[in-house]
């Protein structure tokens, strides 16, 4: 028994190395009423930007807007402390606009039937170690409208780097 033990903890301690090395930061996600509705793994993307990995839980089914926000704050309801997009170049909002995108700006995702989300989404011009919030909206992002796309209220929240 005690060899297996040390088998798991070996394991867990390389899989938490592996994403030490990796850059990778997980944030937990939270509603209005602060309770968890999963995380969001992040990591260097590939091809640039930030890879958020979601594993989300009891949200609404549909297509939501995911973006990052300037400030590393979640206070519930209405998560208004996360302020605007992360946007240090001072651009238009969207992916799809000429002007822009912000930083924070990137595709939308959906959520399950049964509430769940588990899925990946690049901010292709996002870095990590950026201080910020992590924010699902309610609605889709349109992509091209400033300043947040017709996204919606903020329905969950998740606190980046702090």
């Amino acid at each position: 028994m005690s060899k297996f033990v040390g088998y798991i903890v070996f394991i867990c301690t390389a899989v938490s190395l592996a994403a030490a090395q990796n850059g990778a930061t997980t944030v937990e996600m939270k509603n209005g009423q602060g309770q968890s509705v999963g995380t969001a793994a992040l990591s260097p993307a590939k091809d640039g930007g930030v890879s958020v990995a979601l594993d989300l839980k009891n949200l609404t089914p549909g297509r939501h807007a995911l973006h990052f926000h300037q400030t590393p704050s979640c206070e519930g309801p209405a998560f208004t402390s996360a302020g605007g997009h992360y946007n240090p170049e001072n651009k238009k909002h969207g992916l799809q606009n000429p002007e822009g995108p912000h930083a924070g700006d990137m595709n939308n995702f959906t959520v399950l039937k049964d509430g769940t989300a588990k899925t990946t989404v690049i901010a292709p011009h996002m870095k990590m170690g950026v201080a910020a919030a992590l924010v699902v909206h309610a609605g889709v992002d349109d992509l091209k409208t400033d300043p947040a796309g017709n996204a919606g209220d903020r329905v969950a929240c998740g606190v980046v780097g702090q």
